[in-house]
């Protein structure tokens, strides 16, 4: 008896089910790109920036900057710099982000800096404190007010809040004087 073994290429064709006797190709795997697809790229991160860029900054000290433009167009910084040596800073993002927004600057060489900026959203409250968080889940409402639990409201926040879902967490981060940076989050 004789026994011929079969060809590798015909082995693997039969065991992946194509026929190569009629010439028939599978169907085409779709190789495009399923973003938000778990297993194929992983969970996607949300995007931390809106706008990055360049730009040169000429007498501006130190390694590092970071500050927020307020929609008159006014700067706060939270380094001890003057406001007007972060111009080209600023002008460098708003080709792409207006304000208001937060932004951070990185020394990239004698006066050359890497900056990126996200938008945020701006509330002006009559709160005392540096930081508020309000949540308010199943008819319950906690207000903390740098970090410490305390009673009271801050009406401005609750109507934030209520705006956007039933349940929710707003916090908030003082500016500077009335002005604070809000973020609310639905639950």
């Amino acid at each position: 008896m004789i026994f011929r073994r079969e060809p590798i290429h015909k082995k693997l064709a039969r065991e992946a089910r194509l026929d190569l006797e009629r010439g028939r190709e599978p169907e085409p795997i779709d190789p495009g790109p399923h973003w938000g697809a778990t297993g194929i790229h992983g969970v996607p991160r949300p995007r931390r920036w809106d706008a990055v860029g360049s730009a040169e900054a000429p007498g501006l000290t130190g390694d590092e900057v970071h500050f927020v433009a307020l929609p008159n167009g006014d700067l706060v910084v939270d380094e001890d710099i003057p406001a007007d040596t972060l111009a080209p800073l600023a002008e460098a993002v708003e080709q792409a982000v207006e304000p208001p927004y937060r932004a951070e600057a990185v020394r990239r060489g004698e006066d050359m800096w890497a900056i990126a900026a996200r938008r945020i959203r701006i509330a002006e409250l009559d709160a005392a404190g540096d930081e508020l968080e309000l949540i308010v889940h199943d008819g319950e409402r906690t207000l903390k007010v740098d970090g410490e639990r305390t009673f009271g409201s801050v009406p401005e926040l609750e109507q934030l809040g209520s705006s956007e879902a039933d349940a929710y967490v707003v916090r908030a981060a003082r500016l500077e004087g009335r002005l604070w940076e809000v973020e609310v989050t639905a639950l």
